[in-house]
């Protein structure tokens, strides 16, 4: 099933990044764009998908915030079990350790914090393209990415602003895409605030 996505980015390989801590974009928080958008959302019963989640600080702040409809998901245990120990009332059927692309549901809202960058840049029109099919009409997807090239050879993977472009124009109207005016310094100037509509 693995080679069918073309992700040699495993379950395994993220587990060990989990558990020696290779994991410099882990924030232990959330991010302040992300932070400032769930501030203004005030529909508590919204269905949230938050893929690759990660140690999922913005699972965290939803639900501290009453969101009741958070779900999580992550190829590797590790940091499901992070949230789990953090957040034991988070219902464990919200947390889903599995391959994103054959996820199954309907969401109002996908949040992406570090998802897109952590995948092969060969699965980047999957992604869209699941992205699209996991939403319900008129659904969102928000969330940060960066606009500087990173690495070439293993996560994060970075992309310019024309790239997103053209990836995203065939499912998603742009309602914001913009450089963020509230990145944390290091990543001044590097994240790319998106607020994107289905089509």
């Amino acid at each position: 099933m693995e080679n069918m996505h073309n992700n040699e980015f495993t379950e395994e390989y993220w587990t060990l990044r989990y558990q020696n801590s290779d994991d410099a974009w882990d924030l232990g928080a959330p991010s302040t764009p992300l932070k400032e958008y769930i501030d203004q959302l005030s529909n508590k019963s919204l269905a949230i998908l938050i893929p690759g989640a990660g140690n999922a600080y913005e699972a965290e702040y939803l639900f501290d915030k009453k969101f009741k409809n958070v779900t999580v998901i992550d190829i590797s245990p590790e940091p499901l079990k992070n949230i789990q120990e953090r957040l034991p009332e988070f219902p464990t059927e919200h947390l889903i350790q599995g391959d994103f692309f054959e996820h199954k549901g309907t969401y109002d809202l996908i949040i992406e914090q570090t998802f897109f960058c952590a995948l092969n840049p060969s699965l980047r029109s999957n992604y869209v393209k699941h992205i699209a099919e996991l939403l319900k009409s008129n659904g969102k997807l928000v969330g940060v990415l960066f606009t500087d090239p990173l690495n070439a050879t293993k996560p994060p993977f970075g992309a310019t602003k024309e790239e997103y472009t053209a990836l995203f124009e065939p499912y998603f109207k742009f309602k914001t895409f913009e450089v963020c005016n509230n990145s944390i310094k290091p990543r001044e100037g590097r994240e790319l605030f998106i607020d994107l509509i289905k089509k």
